[in-house]
């Protein structure tokens, strides 16, 4: 018994007693009273007032969960009333001194333990009240966090110089460790990357955000894949935690010449169907960033002929369960891009989606899934 109560006292203070309930309590109470209208309130008798703030306290907290969490919460609540009044004992008068003479009150009166019980109750509501009020203010700086994460990628379909590039990410949580991105250059070139970062949440989405706002500023340098790579890694080494790394496909895509010129720093092979039907891996690959100081980054060059499609992807796509277990594979990511071969860039990267969500047949996945499909058009028939 001992060891149990150090284990529930262990750094405790008085003062995080006061602060539950004083500070946590009062912010709490804001939070759910602020859908709460005073005036209406205080125009109800005094003996209606209590209950009727009680009722409007646990609609406004029952609303705030799930539809089955609500429902649970309700059953929970329905069956403390009912135990309560299992053990109702009565009806027993009390005199109550009232001056020189007692008066009699009638009392309720109940089974030993049912006070406790029933501040127990209180007291865990009022804990699961703070709790899921805390829980609801963090979801909401993370709803915040999303639509800065989203407004930071690429949305519109790239099309120009004989190719169309388009991106998609569905993260798995709120927020999420995959990115892309599509940057047009100056000279007509254009820059694909597609990376993971290692983990879920709000630590990837940091470290996402961090290495897309350290590539966009390279790129402005106009530095050769390897030696952007290279640079990512040094910068990524320095800032990251050692527990963390991330894995980029990063590509340069010259029109000019059709020359896809690409550095894999740990990512998966991405796919490329050539246009007579046959699917190739862009397998050459180096070390994850922010793994070793120094990586060896080698950039390889691959032609692109019109009517070739690149597909980019994470492992959020092909290791996406079905109710049996069974991964989407790069088999089924393959016979999506077979199928779909002459469709838009955008239509190709919303059909992998939505076959990998039919996989699965649920809408919430264990990771993050991202594709960019870049399409070189065919080229126009001469008249």
């Amino acid at each position: 018994m001992a060891a149990l109560l150090d284990v529930y006292t262990r750094d405790l203070t008085s003062g995080d007693v006061q602060r539950l309930f004083t500070h946590d309590a009062r912010d709490a109470w804001q939070f759910y009273a602020r859908d709460i209208d005073p005036v209406a309130l205080e125009a109800l008798p005094w003996h209606r007032r209590v209950p009727s703030l009680a009722r409007r306290l646990l609609v406004a907290f029952s609303l705030r969960l799930s539809p089955a969490r609500r429902l649970v919460y309700a059953l929970s609540i329905l069956l403390a009333i009912v135990g309560l009044l299992q053990m109702f004992n009565g009806l027993e008068v009390l005199w109550v001194p009232a001056g020189i003479v007692q008066l009699p009150a009638v009392v309720p009166t109940w089974l030993p333990g049912t006070v406790p019980l029933l501040l127990a109750f209180l007291l865990v509501n009022g804990l699961i009240l703070m709790e899921v009020a805390d829980r609801l203010s963090l979801k909401n700086d993370l709803e915040i966090a999303r639509e800065i994460q989203h407004a930071m990628l690429p949305h519109d379909t790239y099309r120009g110089s004989g190719i169309e590039v388009h991106g998609q990410t569905r993260p798995a949580n709120t927020v999420g460790g995959d990115f892309y991105d599509i940057q047009p250059q100056d000279d007509g070139r254009v820059v694909v990357a597609l990376g993971d970062v290692a983990g879920k949440g709000s630590p990837a989405a940091l470290l996402m955000a961090l290495l897309l706002a350290i590539l966009r500023t390279l790129l402005d340098e106009g530095l050769d894949p390897a030696t952007l790579m290279h640079r990512l890694n040094q910068q990524i080494w320095r800032h990251a935690p050692r527990s963390r790394f991330i894995t980029l496909f990063l590509a340069i895509y010259d029109p000019g010449t059709g020359h896809l010129t690409w550095v894999n720093a740990g990512h998966l092979p991405p796919m490329l169907r050539r246009r007579d039907g046959e699917t190739e891996r862009l397998a050459t690959g180096d070390v994850a960033l922010g793994l070793a100081s120094r990586g060896g980054f080698q950039a390889v060059t691959t032609e692109l002929v019109p009517g070739d499609v690149l597909v980019l992807y994470s492992d959020g796509i092909t290791e996406a369960e079905g109710p049996d277990g069974t991964p989407f594979d790069e088999e089924g990511l393959a016979r999506v891009v077979t199928a779909m071969a002459d469709a838009t860039a955008p239509d190709l990267g919303s059909g992998i989606l939505r076959e990998v969500a039919a996989h699965a047949q649920d809408t919430r996945f264990a990771d993050d899934l991202t594709v960019v499909v870049l399409r070189r058009l065919p080229a126009l028939p001469t008249l």
